[in-house]
This record gives C-alpha cells, sequence and structure tokens, in this order.
C-alpha cells in the first residue's frame, strides 16, 4: 500500500483512515482535470525559480498532459490506501519518473491545491451552468415573441384577477433568468482569482512567482492575502450556491406553473406527451412528473446555501476538516441543476398552448378593470366607475368584448422582449470565458 504524503513512521487505524478520508475519493474525482491543470502551472513556475531544471519541467509536464488525458476519458482512478486526488496525481508521477515526481509539491499544501482545483472546476461549471440558462432564455423569449397575442388569465390569490398573456408569462420568467445570471456573473468573478501559492493558509519562504500561476490559469486576479486566500474556502462555494439558488428559485416557480397549467381544471398548456408519464391504474393519466423532480430538485438546490453555511459557521481562520465536507454537497449540485435546465429547455420549446382559453365565460370577470379604466378614460371618476363595474358583476350585468389595449413599456402589448434580451447579451459578454479558455489550452498544447 501506498504512504500517505504526510505518513511517516506511524500508520494510522483503520476506522480512522475510513472515517477522515470519507468520501473524498469520490468527490475528488470530479476535481481530477483541475488539480493537473494546477500542478502544471505550479511546476512551470518553479521551474522559472530554479526548483526544477528545464529538463524536469518537460518530463513532468509531458506525463501530466497523458494523466489528463485519462481522467477526461473517464479513467483516472484514486486507488485503495491514497486519500486524495492530490496523492493519487503525485504517486503516478512517481512510479512513472522516479525522484522527480517527487518534487511537485515544492512551495505548496493540499490546501491551495484543494483550493485553486475548487476554483478550476467552480469556473468551468458556472461556464456550463451560463450556456444553459442562456439556451433556456432563447427558448423563452422565442415562445413569448410566438404566443404574444394569446391572451390568457392573470392570478392574485388564485384567484381570476386580470388578462395577461402567453407572451407575457413566457418573458415573464425570461427577464427572471437575467437577473439570475447576475449573481451567476458574480459568483464566477469571485471564483476566478487564484489562490495557489498560499500554500498552507501562510504563504511559502520559497520566491513563489504567483502572478505568472494566475496567468498560466487565466484567472482575473489573485487571493493576494495568503490567509484571506484560505478563509475564501466555503465563502466561494456558499456565494456561488446563492447564485445556483437563485437560478432554480426561477425555475421552481416556472415547474410549479407548467404542472398547474396543464391540469384538466385549467388547460392552458399541454405537455409534449414523450416528457409525461402514466399510472398504473388510471389509463387517461398524463402525469407532469418531470416537472415534479425539476420543482423538487431546485428546492434542494435553495436550500444548499444554508447547508454550506451550517458546516461552516463559526470557524475561526486557517484551514479545518470541517470544510471537507462541503464537497458532498457543493459538487454534485452542479450537475444536477443542469439537468433542470436542460429538461426545462426541452419541454418549453415543445409545450402546446391552448389559444381558446377565453371561450370560458368564467373567464370574463378577469376584464373588470379593462372596463373601469375604459370608463374613467371617457371622463368617469374612477372611483366611480369602480362601483359601478362592481355592481354591474353582482347584478350579473358585466359584459366585455375580452379585448385589451395595453401599450405601456413591459404590458401585454409592448412585452419589451428586445431589450430583454439585449440585457441577457450584456451580462454575457461581462464574463470572458475565452480567457480562462485559452490559458487551459495554452497549458495543455492545443
Amino acid at each position: 500500500m501506498a504512504q500517505k504524503l504526510w505518513e511517516k513512521n506511524v500508520q494510522v487505524n483503520e476506522e480512522i483512515d475510513r472515517f477522515t478520508v470519507g468520501r473524498d475519493r469520490e468527490m475528488d474525482l470530479y476535481l481530477a482535470k483541475h488539480d493537473i491543470l494546477g500542478s502544471m502551472a505550479h511546476i512551470t513556475m518553479l521551474e522559472s525559480i530554479g526548483l526544477l531544471t528545464s529538463d524536469e519541467l518537460k518530463v513532468l509536464l509531458d506525463e501530466l498532459k497523458n494523466i489528463y488525458a485519462s481522467a477526461e476519458k473517464g479513467e483516472f482512478v484514486i486507488e485503495d490506501g491514497i486519500e486524495d486526488v492530490h496523492s493519487q496525481v503525485e504517486l503516478m508521477l512517481t512510479r512513472r519518473l522516479g525522484d522527480v515526481g517527487k518534487k511537485i509539491h515544492s512551495g505548496r499544501s493540499r490546501n491551495d491545491q484543494v483550493l485553486v482545483d475548487l476554483k478550476l472546476f467552480t469556473r468551468a461549471q458556472l461556464k456550463n451552468l451560463a450556456e444553459s440558462v442562456e439556451e433556456l432564455f432563447r427558448v423563452l423569449i422565442a415562445q413569448s415573441n410566438r404566443y404574444k397575442d394569446v391572451l390568457m388569465p392573470g392570478y392574485t390569490h388564485l384567484q381570476i384577477a386580470m388578462p395577461s398573456s402567453f407572451g407575457l408569462w413566457f418573458g415573464a420568467y425570461a427577464e427572471s433568468l437575467v437577473d439570475d445570471m447576475l449573481f451567476l456573473q458574480a459568483a464566477y468573478r469571485m471564483c476566478n482569482r487564484n489562490p495557489l501559492g498560499s500554500a498552507a493558509g501562510y504563504g511559502s519562504s520559497f520566491p513563489l512567482n504567483r502572478e505568472m500561476t494566475t496567468r498560466l490559469l487565466g484567472f482575473d486576479s489573485m487571493n493576494y492575502n495568503v490567509v484571506y486566500a484560505q478563509m475564501g474556502r466555503g465563502k466561494m462555494e456558499r456565494n456561488v450556491a446563492f447564485a445556483m439558488a437563485s437560478i432554480a428559485g426561477t425555475l421552481s416557480k416556472m415547474a410549479f406553473d407548467a404542472c398547474m397549467f396543464s391540469c384538466q381544471n385549467f388547460g392552458f398548456v399541454k405537455l409534449p406527451d414523450e416528457c409525461t408519464t402514466g399510472s398504473s391504474i388510471m389509463p387517461h393519466k398524463k402525469n407532469p412528473d418531470v416537472f415534479e423532480l425539476t420543482r423538487a430538485k431546485c428546492n434542494k438546490i435553495q436550500a444548499l446555501p444554508q447547508q454550506i453555511m451550517m458546516i461552516m459557521n463559526n470557524l475561526p481562520s486557517g484551514y479545518f476538516r470541517d470544510l471537507q465536507i462541503i464537497k458532498e454537497v457543493f459538487l454534485p449540485a452542479f450537475q444536477e441543476l443542469e439537468d433542470c435546465l436542460h429538461m426545462a429547455t426541452y419541454i418549453m420549446d415543445k409545450i402546446k398552448i391552448n389559444e381558446h382559453i377565453l371561450d370560458d365565460d368564467k373567464y370574463l370577470y378577469m376584464f373588470s378593470v379593462e372596463e373601469v379604466n375604459h370608463l374613467a378614460a371617457e371622463g368617469m371618476p374612477f372611483r366611480d366607475a369602480y362601483k359601478k363595474v362592481g355592481l354591474d358583476i353582482e347584478a350579473g350585468k358585466f359584459t366585455h368584448n375580452k379585448e385589451v389595449h395595453h401599450t405601456h413599456e413591459g404590458s401585454i402589448g409592448n412585452l419589451c422582449n428586445d431589450r430583454i434580451t439585449a440585457l441577457m447579451d450584456d451580462v454575457i459578454s461581462g464574463f470572458h470565458f475565452e480567457v480562462a479558455e485559452r490559458a487551459e489550452n495554452a497549458l495543455l498544447g492545443r
């Protein structure tokens, strides 16, 4: 069995090892590619300050590229008895290259290794999320434009309220995603700062060139203060989780609407048949399971910031093993949210709209405000018009042609989808994903 990086002449009790390592071997597979990238940048810097020769650097980089390729293919494995991804990578280098593999840890700790791994992983995941959010946004805007003239009831207190439209409904969730993307961009900017070189939180006596590793990894800047770099563990995850929770909140509400509007009592929309499930006893059923699961998964994601907060709360500065547990709730959450976004995008693109909702007379009273406004525009005091329409309704005399003429910005007749799209385009352009992508490809020689 391979020795741990820190092991000397005492072997740790097996139960202690099982408890302390926990799910790290499983969780660290998420980080494998990013750990290798961090090592490539670090050793390039070590060569520049004379801690590696150019020949040593070349063989190490070549082998790290090989390990990276295996991680890309899903073939990277953390062996039994190996604590984490950092230990596994160093072990593989040492087995294949001998003593030169033991030199890569100079000037760093597993603490700043995992910090940079998490930053690189999260940066990549946020890019994926941003692209998925944008995809859903484009579908919602397209549907909003397509159905801008189809009216539907608006509700307050789940009571029929005023005229709305499918243009408004789709567009509302599109604009909500714009605000969610602002949170996502803030999260991206926070995680796009380099902690490498902070070591165990107190720097190193080696003359490390942290600007160099920052540039090589495509970070915007570094976490300058080495103590604060360590304090960022947990804080970054919590703040990213808030951004994820914001997206999840939008999806959860939209999923609830879709479930409710597709039931027979409303009948406003029809979900694609291939996206519904049946009943084992009732042959007529077409259940909106996808949106029900989306609602549940997104509600779970909205609890993620609180989970992280409760793990890291009341810790002083410096590293503590408590922070290891954050990985277990944080790392898998990205894929769960990605899945929800993809499902929502697929169904919202194929959803069928009932264009004859208002044929049902029970929706007549949602035009009451339209009539009040009409009377007020003709000169009747608003309060008198309100009373007259109310009395007509009670007397069963209310009629309306079921047409609306809303022209102000953001209303049924003036959705401002072009302006909402411009807002989203502006947010997307502010990420500058290409900087990180170019840097990583340069490290890999691609």
